[in-house]
């Protein structure tokens, strides 16, 4: 049985084979499925179905909506899908007015790929009010933590911009923590009050 004309080892049947309709399209089938986009559930759901994937295999995961190729040692990320922005909850004391956080915009997340990791970036701003020169709630500016898929597996560190009013600081830390919660580091002490913190252009790997 021949095969294409590419170097694809895709089989076809030759006027000298004998018909075998079974096996022409049997063929055909184990030949082009490999070689196509294939689709699963989750990550599981393709390593338990290719058992010995083959180096320059393509599958996508509809539940983590990322398009997976496989390099010939592991499963890499080739592209994310499309990830809209998601509005951060506010806890009590920051705030997202134009007014409070100098316009830089609502704070946002979303998941994108990032030189073929999944990598989390933010936009956006918050205005922040102080009592006594504390940090509200701890300097935790999220109300509801970060979904599982959204939250890295080591705390990460992220540097943001923010204003010099009431601070000798011109930038502080944010930690985004493997529970999901965002915590700001370095404000909320009779010096370092700075009224609005900005996230605009940070990101991190999961």
């Amino acid at each position: 049985m021949p095969t294409d004309d590419y170097g694809q080892g895709v089989p076809w049947l030759e006027n000298s084979d004998k018909p075998d309709l079974r096996a022409g399209t049997k063929g055909l089938a184990d030949a082009l499925t490999p070689r196509s986009v294939m689709r699963f559930s989750t990550a599981a759901e393709r390593n338990s179905t290719l058992t010995s994937p083959v180096a320059g295999m393509v599958a996508w995961l509809s539940t983590e909506k990322l398009f997976t190729g496989y390099d010939g040692t592991a499963w890499v990320v080739l592209a994310a899908g499309s990830s809209s922005w998601t509005t951060i909850s506010l806890a009590s004391g920051y705030s997202s007015s134009s007014a409070n956080n100098n316009a830089q915009g609502v704070p946002q997340y979303r998941l994108v790929n990032f030189f073929g990791e999944v990598s989390l970036m933010f936009r956006g701003g918050v205005g922040i009010t102080y009592s006594g020169g504390a940090a509200p709630n701890n300097s935790q500016i999220n109300a509801t933590a970060l979904p599982v898929n959204a939250r890295p597996s080591t705390k990460r560190t992220i540097t943001c911009a923010c204003s010099v009013v009431n601070t000798t600081l011109s930038s502080v830390k944010l930690d985004i923590n493997s529970d999901g919660t965002l915590v700001l580091i370095g404000i909320g002490s009779s010096s370092e009050n700075p009224p609005w913190v900005s996230f605009n252009g940070t990101f991190c790997s999961l």
